[in-house]
């Protein structure tokens, strides 16, 4: 494979354009048009910036062939999406939990200082590995901005059933959550401390659920390596975008952190104030929504 069909491969992996990948090396489109139809060669200087930027050595790059050197996941990039899935769904179910957690607690006598307390510890707790991954996430894509696609086909489809699975599955437990509630109080009276038992058992189901909703789905992305290597080489009108969604995320949930303890500390709502984090988190994703700057390219 020539230097022109290995830079249109690392092009395509990429998810770019010939004038993106022009201005990441800070030459002329043309240019980098007539490297990958043959006409002419980069200089070396800009030979070694390609291997820099795709992690390829430039033997490769000028006489082998890139996507025969790439078909292992010489990045561990499986293992660290898989680590990186399991500690943000887990933590995000640990605060709905830590919910059901605090209302239980009031409800058999603990104070809600208390009780809140336990609240936010598991929110701190939750923050901090939130931030850790995030930190970990950013370390990983600067050290491997692109990464060969070398999940198969049936790799794939299979994964693709059991999300399937998993969506259904949550769906489906939340309603079973819900009927419970409606049989629980055919049985025992709606007055504390049934009510606060019901409403727990409740907030624990859908823990779950959303624990399997948040882990599925950054599986399934996992797969969409395109779309890794794309987030990674975003056009200037793009990461303008990204980054404004990262700001007001970011308000937003201080803004909800701000709300609670304020209401808790002057109205000793530290019981019923809880609601902001699941509005604020309602918040973050309708600003992706209308933000993101790849609509209708994420399938």
């Amino acid at each position: 494979m020539a230097l022109s069909e290995n830079l249109q491969y690392l092009r395509a992996g990429a998810g770019i354009t010939q004038e993106q990948l022009a201005e990441q090396l800070e030459v002329s489109r043309q240019s980098v048009s007539k490297w990958e139809s043959g006409a002419s060669f980069p200089e070396m200087d800009t030979l070694l910036r390609i291997c820099d930027l795709y992690d390829v050595d430039l033997d490769t790059l000028l006489r082998g062939s890139v996507e025969a050197s790439k078909v292992s996941d010489t990045a561990q990039y499986d293992a660290f999406m898989n680590r990186a899935a399991l500690r943000v769904s887990l933590g995000v179910g640990a605060i709905i939990a830590a919910v059901g957690v605090m209302i239980l607690l009031a409800a058999f006598g603990v104070s809600e200082m208390l009780a809140a307390a336990f609240l936010l510890l598991v929110i701190a707790v939750s923050v901090v590995i939130f931030v850790a991954s995030g930190i970990e996430d950013d370390h990983f894509r600067k050290k491997h901005p692109v990464v060969a696609d070398f999940y198969s086909d049936a790799e794939r489809e299979t994964f693709h059933r059991k999300f399937i699975w998993m969506i259904s599955g949550g769906v489906g437990a939340i309603l079973f959550g819900i009927a419970l509630l409606v049989l629980f109080f055919a049985f025992f009276p709606e007055q504390e401390p049934y009510e606060s038992i019901a409403v727990s058992l409740l907030l624990f189901i859908i823990a779950g659920a959303v624990t399997v909703f948040v882990y599925g789905g950054m599986q399934e992305d996992k797969y969409k390596i395109w779309k890794y290597n794309r987030d990674n080489n975003p056009d200037p009108a793009a990461k303008k975008k990204l980054d404004l969604i990262g700001t007001v995320c970011g308000c937003i949930m201080l803004a909800a952190t701000a709300i609670y303890l304020l209401r808790g500390f002057t109205a000793s709502a530290w019981g019923t104030a809880w609601w902001v984090f699941p509005v604020g988190g309602v918040l973050c994703g309708a600003v992706n929504v209308i933000l993101d700057p790849y609509k209708g390219e994420n399938d």
